[in-house]
């Protein structure tokens, strides 16, 4: 176990690593209580799940489309001076949310405090990592930052809807937009107060160069989207499916089962120095996955549901670290924070498109629809990784003079 926790202990060992690194994890907390939470106060406040889906997803949609920009943005001014503002816009959004809901205001003032907030978050996933990118230099300890992220943003999706719930079903309807306002505020301030460990922002030419969304990156997007369709289809099935056996109310447990593989896989994955190239493990992965999740098709107990998603969720983190690690070696140093951000961008994207399509065949043929969803973005997401292998072996692969020796 000493050898294990070795490689973490020595990345936080660095200065000014634990701090930013936890000021993260609070800071991105809303990552996974802003869409629960809006779907739990709007249902409960005007009693209609469509309206509260929709405001939910005009947050994913606007995201998704602002994202890449501010993230460009904070890669050519800094993260500071661009999130600062953009923590205090995303909080007033919260406000306008949570107010308009607890007075049963008008849908449009949901839709804009949605709109508010969605454009604004950003992605603190990606600022982070950026400053561990900037804190070391071996790939080696990169490598191991990235795993210990992805295992933080396990504990944030295992610990985030359950407090959501629990205050939004205990204490007051607006309790999930209420949290995701103060850890917004919180976790943001502390993590911008941090000036030593902000990466320097780059040269001008590498911002104002062609779009970075092209070739290798584009299809590496692509197939986060079939990743991130896998996970929103697992979702409403999963409710669906415990629904069905009259126990709804473990479906956030076996939720919470499908995060814990994913951050114990993370973690162990994280701890070993891998020497083959990361697009050789990312297809890996993606092939665990898709593979992995054709066993929906054979439960029919919520125990055997629950160890189908703990096998399916190991597949998971150690396939999100070597598909961010590949961004990094795809695009210019001085605009990895907008890298990361659409591939995480195109991750809520693919969750959205898997919700709603999971949601449409569940309510046409129950749980079983929306697991053949779950199978169906499984086999696509595969079979779109293993077509991109080539593409992101030539991206990836280090030039070698013409007169240079072979290695050995």
């Amino acid at each position: 176990m000493g050898g294990m926790l070795r490689p973490y202990r020595e990345i936080l060992a660095r200065p000014g690593a634990v701090a930013f690194s936890s000021a993260g994890v609070l800071a991105r907390l809303p990552i996974s209580t802003v869409g629960i939470g809006a779907v739990l106060a709007v249902s409960a406040t005007y009693g209609s799940y469509a309206l509260a889906g929709q405001v939910a997803a005009v947050v994913v949609l606007t995201q998704a489309a602002f994202a890449p920009l501010l993230s460009r943005l904070v890669d050519r001014r800094g993260q500071a001076a661009v999130m600062g503002p953009a923590i205090v816009t995303t909080v007033v959004g919260l406000g306008v949310l949570a107010a308009t809901a607890a007075a049963t205001g008008p849908a449009w003032l949901l839709y804009l405090g949605a709109a508010l907030v969605g454009a604004t978050m950003g992605s603190v996933g990606a600022l982070v990592r950026a400053r561990w990118s900037h804190l070391l230099t071996r790939p080696a300890e990169i490598h191991t930052a990235y795993s210990w992220e992805s295992t933080l943003d396990e504990v944030v999706f295992m610990v985030g809807p359950i407090l959501a719930t629990l205050l939004a079903t205990s204490v007051t309807p607006t309790g999930g937009l209420l949290l995701a306002a103060a850890s917004a505020a919180v976790g943001g301030w502390l993590l911008l107060a941090q000036r030593a460990t902000e990466p320097p922002t780059g040269g001008t030419g590498e911002h104002h160069g062609p779009s970075i969304v092209g070739g290798p990156l584009l299809v590496l997007v692509g197939t986060f989207v079939g990743m991130g369709a896998i996970f929103g289809a697992t979702d409403v099935a999963v409710v669906a499916f415990t629904e069905e056996l009259g126990h709804k109310s473990l479906a956030g447990a076996v939720l919470a089962v499908f995060a814990m593989g994913s951050g114990l896989a993370g973690f162990v994955y994280g701890a070993r120095h891998w020497r083959g190239p990361q697009w050789r493990r990312f297809g890996i992965g993606m092939v665990a996955l898709g593979v992995g999740v054709s066993l929906f098709g054979l439960v029919g107990s919520i125990a055997a549901l629950a160890a189908v998603m703990l096998a399916v969720g190991m597949a998971i983190a150690p396939t999100l670290i070597a598909g961010n690690g590949l961004v990094a070696e795809l695009v210019p140093p001085g605009r990895l924070t907008e890298g990361l951000t659409w591939v995480g961008t195109a991750l809520g994207v693919g969750v959205s498109v898997g919700a709603w399509a999971g949601g449409a065949m569940i309510d046409r043929s129950g749980s079983g629809g929306g697991f053949a969803v779950v199978m169906v973005a499984g086999g696509v997401a595969a079979l779109t990784a293993v077509l991109a292998l080539p593409t992101l072996r030539r991206a990836t692969q280090p030039v070698v003079a013409p007169n240079a020796a072979p290695s050995t």
